[in-house]
């Protein structure tokens, strides 16, 4: 599969690794997913140039400075990514959005002959982002950070467990203590809000209880962190790529 791939299979459990430094030009294809990943905290901020005048406003809605610097670098370099995909000037893409928000590209815009049916998501926990772009169908993505300030308390976990995930999987959590159990409870958090974003539906908008995804793979960012990626069908080709500026 080449450097920055990774095999994927269906309802696949497996971690996805071995990111690689992503390229210029991503040259996007049917039946290949790529997922990025960036550190925020590094995101250089001549990034915010392609944001718009109501991203912007949006930002600067928000309540904490550090919360709107993190969101407008994440919204930053996604316009930066989807440029490189699709041979654009990343200020003169427009992005429409779905009933609970999923971005998307709108239509009647100028884009290059590869670009068409290009699908896209984005996550940020903290300073992790993640960026899912697929040629082939939709695509969802997330990411979440593992806490410093401690679990939260194990009936807590176990009993949003038994209503999201079902009696088997709340079990299994229950004779777990600690940061275990954290790690546990987010591993099928991320699978389930994954697939959430890729339907388009959101956490609010989501059945009670996860169902399954056509095609899910987790993906290893490290001890203290979780992520998962849904796909709409069996990808092709899944390439791992770590953005550096």
């Amino acid at each position: 599969m080449g450097a920055g791939s990774a095999a994927g299979t269906p309802h696949g459990g497996s971690l996805a690794s071995r990111w690689t430094p992503g390229p210029l030009d991503p040259a996007p294809a049917r039946g290949r997913l790529d997922v990025w990943r960036a550190d925020l905290a590094a995101v250089d901020d001549g990034l915010l140039a392609p944001l718009t005048p109501n991203e912007r406003e949006r930002a600067g809605r928000m309540a904490r400075a550090g919360d709107a610097l993190l969101w407008s670098r994440s919204r930053g370099l996604l316009r930066t990514l989807l440029g490189r995909y699709l041979g654009a000037d990343p200020r003169a893409l427009v992005l429409a959005f779905g009933d609970r928000g999923k971005p998307r590209l709108a239509e009647a815009q100028p884009l290059r002959p590869t670009a068409p049916g290009l699908h896209f998501n984005l996550s940020h926990s903290g300073t992790l982002a993640l960026f899912a772009f697929a040629g082939f169908g939709e695509v969802g993505v997330d990411a979440q950070v593992l806490s410093a300030r401690g679990t939260e308390r194990r009936g807590d976990r176990v009993a949003l467990a038994r209503r999201v995930f079902g009696p088997e999987a709340a079990d299994r959590l229950g004779e777990l203590e600690g940061a275990p159990r954290e790690r546990e409870f987010l591993r099928l958090w991320t699978r389930y809000e994954a697939e959430l974003k890729r339907r388009g539906i959101g956490i609010a908008g989501g059945s009670v209880r996860a169902g399954r995804s056509p095609w899910i793979a987790e993906l290893d960012l490290g001890p203290q962190a979780l992520g998962a990626v849904a796909a709409s069908t069996v990808p092709g080709q899944l390439r791992l790529w770590s953005w550096s500026a």
